[in-house]
């Protein structure tokens, strides 16, 4: 909107842009220079005629030039030196009667869409038009099927081609010859002919009714035919209309054209041709009633067909009356003015003689339409009436068109719909724009703009008016270029207070920019807006578009300047802190919290007795804005009275004072804590108690302190009971509200508390730690992370044994994993909270008898792996375990290093390292930065990390920013190469065996491909080799029937045996790591019923098969015995694999003469048939391998 005067700027709105990002359109602006692809685009257009024939190549050369338009697409002005060309290479195809018909329609399709990109008005002129070429094009229709979709751009261009050719200044009869006087059946006469094709594709259902209505404004308008046809036109379409219903989709069709057709011709023709016919056509239009239609195009050509009419009625000339401001060119502006130079241009166009002609009646009904257009649900609709206003008011007596303004003003009443809000700004632009606007009318306007420019109205969930502020701006931006400074002098103050509130406090970031496109012009053109250049250098189009940065940072530079720190704050105070949205509301409390340093006085005196009442608002919006608005501004009042040494009571009187303290009592008494409005509530009066208590208000000993205390743990008691997602927030605040009200309120002398009131609420949340409500037990574990450390002095051992009973794993509480992640989160803030003495006592400081037990209970809950509906919510209690180590560790680290064990040391670094190989991505992440975190710490550097210098040399200090530990491709590499460190083998493995199993592509295919690169490289090692392999049946082991680890373990297995990992195992007969991997996958599928672990276990032996020795005849045991499982998925799925496997290794497991009939008892059986069938195929493969037969166990008879 900044930068040019389309009526983009009134674009319906749009969803907001990330914070700080450029929409791409505005990245790729100007990016070109000019028509790059003209070599290629000859070539492509030379070659239609070879590739045509084939429907590849046709598509390939069709949409590689669509690539190439579409690229021009906002730039189409690049076009013009080469549209000649492109045109003439593909008019040469057309007019070649040697082109068969799929050439001809190949070469219309380019056309068009060389016509889409730059336009049909600047492709028109380009057209051959010589006299020579109308029966040519007229001959080309006689080919043409209106109901084949595949060619509608062949029609629509010639379509336009004719209209063209209309334009020849020869008479149509000229062309005809004698052709009555011609033997044989009448032919029609050319100008007959014309009009035929352009009434028959006016009712065509494709795009070449468009074209169709401009070659009807082109024909019936040209002097020849107007005499002869334009009567005979007209009521041809007035039939049409009045017999065509917009409640049918043939109807709505056959309207739209003959609308556009009538618009075009009312337009293009001269005003005494259409003067006629303008009664009896408005009288149709009404009878049409198109305002009821719900179609938008048929509404928007109804009103532009109005206008167009209106303007018909009227006599064309420029009202003498309007306003001129003569030269607009901002550099001609910025210009010192020459002496005796005019600002007032004289008047053009045809002189006003006659003031106060008659005006006909008609144009009544006009204007009327045109308001009611205004009001229309459509954007496109009230911009194209907004138009008409302006266009019609342009023509009217002074007092005529002052009767419309008037009527316009009256769109901005409080009982009209957001729709007459848009639509009557639009009208006010257009009307400024042309001069219309009256400076004497500016007082109303500008009264009626700074409304619109904070129209906001609820609906349900949500609000409408974001187009209506947006217009407002384009208003505003209209106004700097129509208006003298010294018109708008009077009403700069009003205008740039407005404009700079909605650039930075506007909820909409389309609203924000336009407000700031707005200031920016009348900055440059009116010059007259104090402090412009400034402020604009701040609050750019970029800076606008995040809107915390508004609220907090941009606003604060702008109420820096006097003239705009009052109707700042008044702005928030009125129109934001009762916000339907909380976001906003939370932004407008923070922002009069800094705002507040700009007018101290003003806010303690006028703003905060205005606050204090909104708290009694039977609104809920209003009530909750007003209580945080209170404890902002009084946190900030405290701030600047303590920079000068004074007490905030120096800014609030006693009844200010009284006020806060009753905002509990009072929403209390009328049970406004309960209900749908509640948790509102309780967050708005935690976050009030936590910022007067920061302010020291002087309440100490009152009974109000009770009420908040229990406000508080009322709140954190009932946190089950508030909605989802809002439940953080609550939480977040009662503690942060807990914390301020302890440090500041129960401290009776520096580092003492009274012990009854401390002893008291200790007991009462570690009770509540045994709530069988889990947010609960999270509410009061956060709660009890909160406290100060004169709470916790001498009670700390019972408070850490507390929170340590919540992070046990019980039956009861399996899935209270949010409660064991709060818990860990307290624990760790207790230990920031208390400090580090390593001689200390042990129920006060953190020392050598209590920080093993504290790093007990966080790497005991490293092993959380709960699953639930939800997933793994055990990583939640991880990535808190993780934090929770990493901050106690630093904390040792910076202190006390000798509190952190050599065994410690490891524990948490394998730890983290198995979290950093595992398969979420988020936690892997966590646990990665965790990782570096430790490792490159150096204030002092840790103690006791086993192997440094091989971690530092994995991870070097330089790549720690770069280290993207979401990318499995980046990470996994750097991983595996831990699995030749002995101390984090074990850990390492099982977190890859995880990984390499799971279910997510990318992390499957790096963590094991991996995984392999590693086992290849190692394969002349051979105690490399053993350890690794070693390890990995040791995971198996202690993982036996645990399926999260076991399943992904064994598909992990099953793709290194097939990578060939384990080559150089299958050399030794019977080698001890198939013997006890054998072992191992027989007991973990002892009786499973699970398919997917059955499956992975097929596929492990099937793998083993290429292991020598008694090994092979006991895997081919166990695969047989899988042919005759009682589901039948499995018996199919082992003959599958089995087969496979035979095809595979073929005569070195099966002779060479029994290899064709085992592939053929294979492939032929049913296995999923019945049971006795398949046993005895069976039992013919177990003799064809030479294996013993499974023999049927008989289960013992019930006695």
């Amino acid at each position: 909107m900044a930068l040019s005067d389309e009526p983009a700027a009134v674009a319906p709105e749009e969803p907001e842009e990330d914070a700080g990002r450029e929409p791409d359109a505005l990245a790729r602006g100007g990016a070109l220079e000019s028509f790059g692809e003209s070599a290629e685009t000859r070539r492509l257009l030379g070659r239609l005629r070879d590739v045509h024939g084939e429907l590849a190549a046709r598509e390939v050369a069709l949409e590689r030039f669509r690539v190439i338009m579409d690229k021009y697409q906002e730039q189409p002005h690049l076009l013009d030196p080469h549209l000649e060309w492109m045109m003439n290479l593909l008019l040469d195809i057309v007019q070649d009667k040697a082109s068969p018909p799929s050439l001809v329609h190949l070469a219309f399709k380019f056309l068009y869409l060389i016509t889409k990109v730059r336009g049909y008005k600047v492709f028109l002129r380009l057209f051959p038009h010589e006299v020579a070429n109308v029966q040519p094009v007229l001959d080309m229709f006689t080919n043409q099927n209106p109901k084949d979709h595949e060619t509608w751009e062949t029609r629509y261009m010639l379509l336009l081609w004719l209209s063209v050719t209309c334009l020849i200044p020869f008479d149509f009869s000229r062309l005809d010859g004698n052709l009555i006087a011609q033997p044989g059946p009448v032919q029609m006469s050319t100008m007959d002919r014309i009009l035929q094709i352009a009434e028959s594709y006016l009712v065509v259902s494709d795009k070449a009714r468009d074209a169709a209505a401009v070659l009807v404004s082109k024909f019936i308008t040209r002097p020849d035919v107007k005499q002869k046809k334009m009567a005979d036109f007209l009521d041809w379409t007035l039939r049409t209309l009045a017999h065509s219903s917009f409640q049918t989709i043939d109807g709505t069709l056959t309207m739209d054209g003959v609308l556009q057709a009538l618009a075009q011709i009312f337009k293009h023709g001269k005003r005494e041709d259409c003067l006629p016919y303008a009664s009896t056509i408005l009288e149709c239009l009404n009878n049409c009633r198109l305002s009821e239609s719900n179609q938008t195009l048929l509404r928007k050509l109804g009103v532009k067909l109005v206008q167009r009419l209106g303007l018909t009625f009227l006599k064309p000339k420029v009202a003498k009356w309007r306003y001129q401001r003569g030269c607009r060119s901002l550099a001609a502006n910025l210009k010192p003015s020459t002496q005796g130079q005019k600002k007032q241009m004289p008047n053009t166009g045809t002189p006003d003689g006659e003031e106060d002609y008659d005006v006909p009646e008609e144009v009544e009904n006009v204007i009327e339409q045109l308001l009611a257009g205004l009001k229309d649900k459509d954007t496109v609709v009230r911009w194209s009436a907004a138009k008409g206003v302006g266009r019609i008011a342009g023509r009217l007596p002074k007092d005529l068109a002052d009767d419309v303004v008037g009527s316009v003003l009256d769109c901005f009443s409080f009982q009209e719909t957001d729709n007459a809000w848009h639509g009557g700004c639009l009208a006010l632009a257009e009307l400024g724009r042309r001069g219309l606007l009256l400076p004497a009318r500016l007082t109303d306007v500008v009264a009626v703009i700074q409304r619109a420019l904070t129209y906001d109205e609820k609906r349900g969930a949500c609000s409408v008016g974001a187009n209506v502020r947006d217009a407002a701006c384009y208003v505003c931006w209209a106004f700097a270029r129509a208006y003298e400074p010294t018109e708008l002098r009077p009403f700069v103050a009003e205008i740039s207070s407005s404009l700079l509130i909605a650039t930075v406090f506007d909820r909409d970031v389309n609203c924000r920019r336009a407000a700031s496109a707005a200031f920016q012009e009348n900055v440059g053109r009116q010059g007259t807006f104090p402090h412009g250049i400034d402020i604009l250098t701040t609050a750019d189009y970029f800076a606008v578009g995040n809107r915390s940065n508004c609220f907090l940072v941009i606003s604060v530079f702008i109420a820096g300047f006097p003239e705009y720190t009052q109707p700042m704050i008044d702005h928030l105070v009125t129109a934001k802190i009762n916000h339907w949205d909380r976001v906003i509301r939370e932004l407008s409390a923070k922002a009069l919290r800094n705002l507040a340093w700009r007018a101290p006085e003003y806010c303690a005196a006028q703003v905060f007795p205005k606050l204090l009442a909104l708290t009694q608002s039977p609104d809920l919006h209003t009530r909750h804005g007003a209580i945080l608005a209170c404890g902002e501004v009084t946190c900030a009042l405290h701030r600047l009275a303590a920079q000068g040494g004074r007490s905030v009571t120096d800014y609030l009187d006693e009844k200010a004072l009284e006020g806060l303290k009753q905002i509990h009592q009072q929403l209390y008494d009328h049970q406004l804590y309960r209900g749908l409005g509640g948790e509102l509530m309780r967050q708005a009066v935690c976050v009030l108690i936590e910022n007067l208590s920061l302010s020291k208000m002087p309440f100490k000993g009152d009974a109000i302190i009770d009420g908040w205390q229990w406000l508080i743990n009322d709140t954190l008691r009932n946190l089950h009971l508030v909605s989802s997602h809002s439940r953080q927030q609550v939480k977040e605040a009662a503690v942060l509200a807990l914390a301020a009200l302890c440090g500041e309120y129960y401290l009776k002398e520096p580092g003492e508390a009274d012990p009854a009131v401390v002893d008291a609420l200790i007991r009462q949340y570690l009770a509540e730690l045994q709530s069988p409500e889990e947010m609960t037990r999270c509410g009061f574990a956060l709660a009890l992370g909160a406290l100060p450390s004169f709470f916790l002095k001498g009670r700390l051992q019972q408070v850490l044994a507390g929170l340590r009973a919540v992070t046990h794993i019980s039956p009861k509480d399996v899935s209270f994993a949010e409660a064991r992640r709060d818990s860990l989160r307290a624990i760790a803030r207790i230990c920031q909270t208390v400090g580090v003495s390593a001689g200390g006592v042990p129920d006060k400081v953190l020392c050598e008898a209590n920080v093993p037990q504290i790093y007990s209970t966080l790497l005991d809950c490293m092993s959380d792996y709960t699953t639930d509906s939800r997933g793994d919510i055990g990583a939640w209690v991880r990535e808190a375990a993780m934090t929770s180590l990493m901050e106690l560790t630093l904390l040792l680290g910076r202190s006390q290093p000798q509190l952190i064990g050599a065994s410690v040391c490891e524990r948490v670094l394998c730890n983290v390292a198995q979290q950093a190989s595992e398969k979420i991505d988020r936690v892997r992440a966590h646990a990665g930065n965790v990782l570096l975190t430790l490792l490159h710490f150096d204030s002092p550097p840790l103690p006791h990390v086993p192997h440094r210098e091989e971690l530092e040399q994995i991870f070097p200090r330089s790549d720690v920013a770069t280290m993207n530990w979401n990318s499995p491709s980046q990470v996994f590499p750097r991983i595996t190469q831990f699995l030749g460190l002995p101390a984090f083998r074990y850990h390492v493995l099982l977190g890859l065996a995880v990984s390499a199993g799971g279910l997510t592509e990318s992390t499957v295919k790096y963590s094991m491909q991996s995984l392999c690169e590693y086992m290849k490289s190692i394969q002349k090692d051979p105690q490399a080799m053993a350890c690794l392999s070693g390890t990995l049946l040791q995971i198996f082991e202690d993982n036996l029937l645990n399926d999260r680890v076991s399943v992904p373990l064994l598909k992990t297995l099953d793709q290194m045996l097939a990578n060939g990992c384990f080559d150089v195992f299958t050399v030794e007969e019977d080698h001890p790591f198939a013997v006890k991997l054998l072992v191992l996958c027989k007991e973990e599928m002892k009786k499973s019923k699970d398919i997917q672990k059955l499956r992975s276990s097929i596929a492990v032996f099937c793998g083993m098969i290429q292991f020598q020795g008694d090994v092979r005849k006991k895997v081919l045991l166990q695969l047989f015995l899988l042919l005759c499982h009682p589901f039948p998925i499995i018996r199919n799925t082992t003959a599958s694999h089995v087969y496979e496997m035979v095809l595979t290794f073929g005569e070195e497991i099966v002779g060479a003469e029994a290899l064709e009939e085992v592939i053929a008892v294979l492939g032929n059986t049913v296995w999923d048939a019945e049971l006795p069938l398949v046993r005895e195929q069976r039992n013919r493969l177990c003799d064809l391998f030479q294996v013993p037969r499974p023999q049927l166990i008989s289960k013992p008879s019930p006695h």
